[in-house]
Protein backbone atom coordinates (compact mmCIF):
# COMPACT_ATOMS: atom_id res chain seq x y z
CA UNK A 1 0.00 0.00 0.00
CA UNK A 2 1.40 3.39 -1.02
CA UNK A 3 1.86 6.06 1.62
CA UNK A 4 0.75 9.55 0.52
CA UNK A 5 1.84 12.41 2.78
CA UNK A 6 0.00 15.71 2.30
CA UNK A 7 1.48 18.82 3.88
CA UNK A 8 -1.23 21.38 4.55
CA UNK A 9 -4.98 21.07 5.11
CA UNK A 10 -6.27 24.04 3.18
CA UNK A 11 -8.53 23.76 0.14
CA UNK A 12 -6.03 21.63 -1.78
CA UNK A 13 -5.02 19.33 1.08
CA UNK A 14 -8.57 18.66 2.20
CA UNK A 15 -9.83 18.01 -1.32
CA UNK A 16 -6.94 15.69 -2.14
CA UNK A 17 -7.34 13.69 1.08
CA UNK A 18 -11.05 13.31 0.36
CA UNK A 19 -10.51 12.22 -3.24
CA UNK A 20 -7.87 9.65 -2.30
CA UNK A 21 -10.11 8.25 0.42
CA UNK A 22 -13.02 7.89 -1.99
CA UNK A 23 -11.20 6.66 -5.09
CA UNK A 24 -8.17 4.73 -3.80
CA UNK A 25 -9.37 3.16 -0.55
CA UNK A 26 -7.28 0.07 0.07
CA UNK A 27 -4.57 1.20 -2.37
CA UNK A 28 -3.13 4.18 -0.48
CA UNK A 29 -2.99 5.38 3.08
CA UNK A 30 -2.88 9.12 3.58
CA UNK A 31 -1.28 11.21 6.28
CA UNK A 32 -2.55 14.80 6.35
CA UNK A 33 -0.30 17.17 8.32
CA UNK A 34 -1.46 20.64 9.37
CA UNK A 35 -0.18 22.93 12.12
CA UNK A 36 -3.47 24.77 12.72
CA UNK A 37 -6.44 23.38 14.62
CA UNK A 38 -9.12 24.75 12.31
CA UNK A 39 -9.94 25.88 8.79
CA UNK A 40 -11.25 29.34 7.87
CA UNK A 41 -12.76 30.52 4.60
CA UNK A 42 -11.39 33.73 3.12
CA UNK A 43 -14.82 35.39 3.10
CA UNK A 44 -15.19 34.61 6.81
CA UNK A 45 -12.44 37.12 7.57
CA UNK A 46 -14.65 39.80 6.04
CA UNK A 47 -17.45 38.63 8.33
CA UNK A 48 -15.14 39.14 11.32
CA UNK A 49 -13.84 42.47 10.02
CA UNK A 50 -17.33 43.89 9.56
CA UNK A 51 -18.64 42.52 12.86
CA UNK A 52 -21.06 40.12 11.21
CA UNK A 53 -19.64 37.11 13.05
CA UNK A 54 -17.31 36.52 16.00
CA UNK A 55 -14.10 34.57 15.48
CA UNK A 56 -15.50 31.43 17.11
CA UNK A 57 -18.25 31.19 14.51
CA UNK A 58 -15.92 31.12 11.48
CA UNK A 59 -13.53 28.40 12.63
CA UNK A 60 -14.11 24.88 11.28
CA UNK A 61 -12.18 22.44 13.52
CA UNK A 62 -9.95 19.77 12.06
CA UNK A 63 -10.36 17.61 15.16
CA UNK A 64 -13.34 15.77 13.73
CA UNK A 65 -11.81 14.79 10.40
CA UNK A 66 -13.02 11.28 9.66
CA UNK A 67 -12.24 9.73 6.31
CA UNK A 68 -11.34 6.13 5.51
CA UNK A 69 -7.60 5.76 5.09
CA UNK A 70 -6.80 9.32 6.20
CA UNK A 71 -4.87 10.10 9.37
CA UNK A 72 -4.82 13.74 10.46
CA UNK A 73 -1.78 14.95 12.39
CA UNK A 74 -1.71 18.40 13.95
CA UNK A 75 2.00 19.12 13.66
CA UNK A 76 4.27 21.83 12.30
CA UNK A 77 6.48 20.93 9.35
CA UNK A 78 10.08 21.92 10.11
CA UNK A 79 12.01 20.29 7.23
CA UNK A 80 11.31 18.76 3.83
CA UNK A 81 13.72 16.60 1.83
CA UNK A 82 12.04 16.33 -1.59
CA UNK A 83 14.66 13.98 -3.03
CA UNK A 84 14.08 11.40 -0.28
CA UNK A 85 10.42 12.40 0.20
CA UNK A 86 11.20 12.71 3.91
CA UNK A 87 9.39 15.16 6.18
CA UNK A 88 10.28 16.25 9.70
CA UNK A 89 7.77 17.88 12.02
CA UNK A 90 7.90 19.19 15.56
CA UNK A 91 6.53 15.81 16.68
CA UNK A 92 8.18 13.23 14.45
CA UNK A 93 9.16 12.29 10.90
CA UNK A 94 7.48 10.73 7.87
CA UNK A 95 8.65 8.89 4.77
CA UNK A 96 6.34 9.12 1.78
CA UNK A 97 5.96 7.12 -1.38
CA UNK A 98 4.16 10.16 -2.77
CA UNK A 99 4.61 13.61 -1.24
CA UNK A 100 2.20 16.49 -1.87
CA UNK A 101 3.15 19.97 -0.67
CA UNK A 102 0.05 22.11 -0.17
CA UNK A 103 1.25 24.56 2.48
CA UNK A 104 -0.21 27.61 0.78
CA UNK A 105 1.18 31.11 0.58
CA UNK A 106 2.80 32.69 3.62
CA UNK A 107 2.47 36.39 4.48
CA UNK A 108 5.75 38.28 4.72
CA UNK A 109 4.76 41.29 6.82
CA UNK A 110 8.40 42.23 7.43
CA UNK A 111 8.99 42.61 3.67
CA UNK A 112 7.44 46.08 3.90
CA UNK A 113 9.19 48.08 6.67
CA UNK A 114 6.73 49.88 8.90
CA UNK A 115 3.74 47.73 7.95
CA UNK A 116 3.65 45.54 11.05
CA UNK A 117 3.64 48.49 13.45
CA UNK A 118 1.89 51.07 11.27
CA UNK A 119 -0.78 49.24 9.30
CA UNK A 120 -3.71 46.84 9.57
CA UNK A 121 -4.79 43.88 7.42
CA UNK A 122 -7.69 41.45 7.02
CA UNK A 123 -5.95 38.47 5.42
CA UNK A 124 -5.70 36.72 8.79
CA UNK A 125 -8.44 36.22 11.39
CA UNK A 126 -6.37 38.00 14.04
CA UNK A 127 -5.76 40.85 11.61
CA UNK A 128 -9.46 41.11 10.80
CA UNK A 129 -10.28 41.31 14.53
CA UNK A 130 -7.72 44.07 15.06
CA UNK A 131 -8.86 46.03 12.00
CA UNK A 132 -12.49 45.75 13.16
CA UNK A 133 -11.56 47.42 16.43
CA UNK A 134 -9.47 50.10 14.69
CA UNK A 135 -12.27 50.93 12.25
CA UNK A 136 -14.66 51.53 15.13
CA UNK A 137 -12.50 54.50 16.13
CA UNK A 138 -12.22 56.01 12.64
CA UNK A 139 -14.61 58.89 11.96
CA UNK A 140 -12.67 60.87 9.32
CA UNK A 141 -9.45 60.99 7.31
CA UNK A 142 -7.73 59.15 4.48
CA UNK A 143 -7.78 55.36 4.21
CA UNK A 144 -5.19 53.91 1.85
CA UNK A 145 -5.58 50.27 0.90
CA UNK A 146 -2.19 49.21 -0.41
CA UNK A 147 -1.40 46.01 -2.34
CA UNK A 148 2.19 45.37 -1.28
CA UNK A 149 3.12 42.62 -3.69
CA UNK A 150 1.93 40.51 -6.59
CA UNK A 151 0.71 37.78 -6.86
CA UNK A 152 -1.56 37.60 -3.82
CA UNK A 153 -4.47 35.42 -2.75
CA UNK A 154 -7.98 36.18 -4.02
CA UNK A 155 -7.24 38.98 -6.55
CA UNK A 156 -10.64 40.69 -6.10
CA UNK A 157 -10.21 40.94 -2.30
CA UNK A 158 -8.59 44.41 -2.12
CA UNK A 159 -11.33 45.93 -4.28
CA UNK A 160 -14.02 44.02 -2.45
CA UNK A 161 -12.57 45.36 0.80
CA UNK A 162 -12.68 48.92 -0.49
CA UNK A 163 -16.32 48.56 -1.58
CA UNK A 164 -17.31 47.16 1.80
CA UNK A 165 -15.42 49.93 3.61
CA UNK A 166 -17.55 52.38 1.61
CA UNK A 167 -20.71 50.65 2.89
CA UNK A 168 -19.34 50.62 6.44
CA UNK A 169 -18.89 54.37 6.55
CA UNK A 170 -22.16 55.05 4.71
CA UNK A 171 -24.00 53.07 7.38
CA UNK A 172 -22.27 55.12 10.08
CA UNK A 173 -23.11 58.39 8.32
CA UNK A 174 -19.43 59.23 7.92
CA UNK A 175 -18.72 58.55 4.25
CA UNK A 176 -18.30 62.22 3.31
CA UNK A 177 -15.61 62.55 5.99
CA UNK A 178 -13.58 59.54 4.84
CA UNK A 179 -11.48 59.28 1.68
CA UNK A 180 -10.79 55.76 0.40
CA UNK A 181 -8.07 54.96 -2.13
CA UNK A 182 -6.58 51.71 -3.43
CA UNK A 183 -2.97 51.55 -4.67
CA UNK A 184 -1.29 48.54 -6.22
CA UNK A 185 1.53 47.40 -8.50
CA UNK A 186 -0.84 46.22 -11.27
CA UNK A 187 -1.77 48.41 -14.21
CA UNK A 188 -5.38 47.28 -13.79
CA UNK A 189 -7.34 45.48 -11.03
CA UNK A 190 -7.53 42.23 -13.04
CA UNK A 191 -4.71 42.35 -15.60
CA UNK A 192 -5.87 39.34 -17.63
CA UNK A 193 -9.11 40.96 -18.77
CA UNK A 194 -10.09 44.56 -19.53
CA UNK A 195 -13.79 43.76 -19.11
CA UNK A 196 -13.55 42.65 -15.47
CA UNK A 197 -11.07 45.41 -14.63
CA UNK A 198 -13.43 48.01 -16.08
CA UNK A 199 -16.31 46.65 -13.98
CA UNK A 200 -14.20 46.97 -10.83
CA UNK A 201 -13.03 50.46 -11.75
CA UNK A 202 -16.58 51.58 -12.52
CA UNK A 203 -17.81 50.26 -9.18
CA UNK A 204 -15.01 52.06 -7.35
CA UNK A 205 -15.60 55.31 -9.23
CA UNK A 206 -19.34 55.22 -8.52
CA UNK A 207 -18.49 55.19 -4.82
CA UNK A 208 -15.82 57.87 -4.99
CA UNK A 209 -12.93 55.42 -4.54
CA UNK A 210 -9.75 56.00 -6.53
CA UNK A 211 -7.53 53.21 -7.84
CA UNK A 212 -3.90 54.27 -8.27
CA UNK A 213 -2.13 51.80 -10.60
CA UNK A 214 1.56 50.90 -10.95
CA UNK A 215 2.38 51.75 -7.35
CA UNK A 216 5.01 49.52 -5.73
CA UNK A 217 4.84 50.48 -2.06
CA UNK A 218 8.18 49.64 -0.43
CA UNK A 219 7.89 51.19 3.04
CA UNK A 220 5.57 52.92 5.47
CA UNK A 221 6.83 56.09 7.12
CA UNK A 222 4.88 55.78 10.36
CA UNK A 223 5.98 59.20 11.61
CA UNK A 224 4.74 61.10 8.58
CA UNK A 225 1.91 58.64 7.81
CA UNK A 226 3.11 58.21 4.24
CA UNK A 227 3.54 55.14 2.08
CA UNK A 228 6.83 55.32 0.18
CA UNK A 229 6.70 54.16 -3.42
CA UNK A 230 9.60 52.67 -5.39
CA UNK A 231 9.74 55.65 -7.78
CA UNK A 232 10.38 58.01 -4.87
CA UNK A 233 6.86 59.36 -4.56
CA UNK A 234 4.74 58.99 -1.42
CA UNK A 235 1.06 58.46 -0.66
CA UNK A 236 -0.43 60.02 2.50
CA UNK A 237 -2.79 58.14 4.80
CA UNK A 238 -4.42 58.29 8.22
CA UNK A 239 -5.16 54.54 8.19
CA UNK A 240 -3.13 52.11 6.08
CA UNK A 241 -4.77 48.80 5.16
CA UNK A 242 -2.28 46.43 3.56
CA UNK A 243 -2.45 43.30 1.44
CA UNK A 244 0.84 41.72 2.60
CA UNK A 245 3.60 40.37 0.38
CA UNK A 246 3.01 36.68 -0.34
CA UNK A 247 5.57 33.93 -0.86
CA UNK A 248 6.05 30.23 -0.19
CA UNK A 249 6.58 29.32 3.49
CA UNK A 250 10.19 29.41 4.66
CA UNK A 251 10.32 25.64 5.17
CA UNK A 252 9.56 25.24 1.46
CA UNK A 253 12.11 27.86 0.41
CA UNK A 254 14.73 26.04 2.51
CA UNK A 255 13.89 22.65 0.96
CA UNK A 256 15.08 23.36 -2.56
CA UNK A 257 11.59 22.95 -4.02
CA UNK A 258 11.19 26.63 -4.85
CA UNK A 259 12.68 28.75 -7.59
CA UNK A 260 12.47 32.25 -6.22
CA UNK A 261 9.34 32.73 -4.12
CA UNK A 262 7.25 29.86 -5.53
CA UNK A 263 7.44 26.18 -6.53
CA UNK A 264 7.60 25.43 -10.27
CA UNK A 265 5.36 22.56 -11.40
CA UNK A 266 4.21 20.89 -14.57
CA UNK A 267 1.11 22.72 -15.67
CA UNK A 268 -0.75 19.56 -16.67
CA UNK A 269 -0.48 17.57 -13.41
CA UNK A 270 1.22 19.79 -10.77
CA UNK A 271 4.30 17.52 -10.54
CA UNK A 272 7.55 19.11 -9.33
CA UNK A 273 11.02 18.31 -10.69
CA UNK A 274 11.41 15.74 -7.93
CA UNK A 275 9.99 12.26 -8.67
CA UNK A 276 6.71 11.50 -6.87
CA UNK A 277 6.51 15.00 -5.39
CA UNK A 278 3.66 17.36 -6.23
CA UNK A 279 2.98 20.95 -5.23
CA UNK A 280 -0.58 22.21 -5.35
CA UNK A 281 -2.52 25.36 -4.54
CA UNK A 282 -1.24 28.86 -3.83
CA UNK A 283 2.32 27.62 -3.39
CA UNK A 284 2.95 27.00 -7.10
CA UNK A 285 4.61 29.30 -9.62
CA UNK A 286 1.88 28.78 -12.23
CA UNK A 287 0.97 32.07 -13.97
CA UNK A 288 -2.56 32.26 -12.63
CA UNK A 289 -4.65 33.62 -9.78
CA UNK A 290 -4.20 32.23 -6.30
CA UNK A 291 -7.55 31.26 -4.79
CA UNK A 292 -9.22 28.34 -3.06
CA UNK A 293 -11.32 27.38 -6.06
CA UNK A 294 -8.20 26.83 -8.17
CA UNK A 295 -6.43 24.94 -5.39
CA UNK A 296 -9.41 22.62 -5.10
CA UNK A 297 -9.55 21.85 -8.83
CA UNK A 298 -5.78 21.34 -8.92
CA UNK A 299 -6.06 18.82 -6.09
CA UNK A 300 -8.63 16.89 -8.10
CA UNK A 301 -6.14 16.62 -10.97
CA UNK A 302 -3.38 15.46 -8.62
CA UNK A 303 -5.69 12.76 -7.25
CA UNK A 304 -6.48 11.65 -10.80
CA UNK A 305 -2.79 11.62 -11.70
CA UNK A 306 -1.87 9.52 -8.66
CA UNK A 307 -4.62 7.04 -9.50
CA UNK A 308 -3.59 6.86 -13.16
CA UNK A 309 0.04 6.22 -12.30
CA UNK A 310 -0.83 3.54 -9.75
CA UNK A 311 -2.92 1.77 -12.40
CA UNK A 312 -0.37 2.17 -15.18
CA UNK A 313 -2.52 4.66 -17.07
CA UNK A 314 -2.21 8.20 -18.39
CA UNK A 315 -3.87 11.27 -16.91
CA UNK A 316 -7.00 11.88 -19.00
CA UNK A 317 -7.90 15.40 -17.89
CA UNK A 318 -5.01 17.85 -17.49
CA UNK A 319 -5.27 20.89 -15.26
CA UNK A 320 -6.96 23.87 -16.94
CA UNK A 321 -6.84 26.40 -14.11
CA UNK A 322 -10.58 26.98 -14.38
CA UNK A 323 -12.97 28.07 -11.66
CA UNK A 324 -15.29 30.73 -10.34
CA UNK A 325 -15.49 32.84 -7.22
CA UNK A 326 -17.99 35.24 -5.70
CA UNK A 327 -17.32 38.72 -4.37
CA UNK A 328 -19.42 41.25 -2.54
CA UNK A 329 -19.99 44.59 -4.23
CA UNK A 330 -21.68 46.12 -1.21
CA UNK A 331 -25.31 46.95 -0.71
CA UNK A 332 -26.17 43.25 -0.65
CA UNK A 333 -25.09 42.72 -4.27
CA UNK A 334 -22.79 39.86 -5.23
CA UNK A 335 -20.96 39.18 -8.49
CA UNK A 336 -19.43 36.03 -9.86
CA UNK A 337 -16.06 35.88 -11.63
CA UNK A 338 -15.49 32.95 -13.97
CA UNK A 339 -11.91 32.37 -15.12
CA UNK A 340 -9.95 29.86 -17.19
CA UNK A 341 -6.18 30.26 -17.34
CA UNK A 342 -4.96 27.28 -19.39
CA UNK A 343 -7.97 25.89 -21.24
CA UNK A 344 -7.49 28.06 -24.33
CA UNK A 345 -4.89 30.05 -26.25
CA UNK A 346 -4.95 32.76 -23.58
CA UNK A 347 -6.45 33.28 -20.12
CA UNK A 348 -10.06 34.40 -20.00
CA UNK A 349 -12.30 35.84 -17.30
CA UNK A 350 -15.77 37.31 -17.16
CA UNK A 351 -17.90 38.97 -14.53
CA UNK A 352 -21.53 37.96 -13.96
CA UNK A 353 -23.47 40.60 -12.06
CA UNK A 354 -23.31 42.21 -9.59
CA UNK A 355 -26.89 41.64 -8.53
CA UNK A 356 -28.95 40.31 -5.67
CA UNK A 357 -29.67 37.26 -7.85
CA UNK A 358 -25.98 36.36 -7.93
CA UNK A 359 -25.92 35.84 -4.18
CA UNK A 360 -24.96 32.22 -3.50
CA UNK A 361 -26.87 30.13 -1.03
CA UNK A 362 -25.57 27.52 1.34
CA UNK A 363 -27.76 25.24 3.39
CA UNK A 364 -30.83 27.32 2.53
CA UNK A 365 -29.51 30.52 4.11
CA UNK A 366 -28.13 33.62 2.41
CA UNK A 367 -24.34 33.48 2.69
CA UNK A 368 -22.36 36.57 1.63
CA UNK A 369 -19.13 35.34 0.12
CA UNK A 370 -15.89 36.60 -1.33
CA UNK A 371 -15.03 33.15 -2.66
CA UNK A 372 -17.03 30.35 -4.24
CA UNK A 373 -19.18 29.00 -1.42
CA UNK A 374 -19.46 25.68 -3.21
CA UNK A 375 -16.02 25.10 -1.74
CA UNK A 376 -17.78 24.81 1.60
CA UNK A 377 -18.81 21.36 0.49
CA UNK A 378 -15.16 20.33 0.56
CA UNK A 379 -14.79 21.16 4.22
CA UNK A 380 -18.23 19.89 5.18
CA UNK A 381 -17.41 16.64 3.45
CA UNK A 382 -14.23 16.16 5.46
CA UNK A 383 -14.90 18.02 8.71
CA UNK A 384 -18.14 16.92 10.31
Amino acid sequence: MKHVVILGAGFAGLELATRLSESLAGEVRTTLIERNDSFTFGFSKLDVLLGRKPKADVLLPYAEISKVGVEFRRERVIAIDPEARHVMTDAGSYDADILVVALGAAYDFAATPGFEEGGVEYYTVAGAERMRDVLAEVDSGQILLGILGHPFKCPPAPFEGALLLHDHFVERGLRDAVEIRVAGPMAAPVPITKEVSRSFLDALTERGIEYIPNQHIVELDTRENEARVADGESLPYDLFVGIPVHRAPQVVLDSGLADGDWVPVERTNLATRFPDVYAVGDITALPMAKAGVFAESAAQVVADDIAARLHGEELERPYEGAGMCYLEFGGGAVAKVEANFFGGPQPTARLVGPSQASRPRLGGFDQPAAEDVELALVVRHVVR
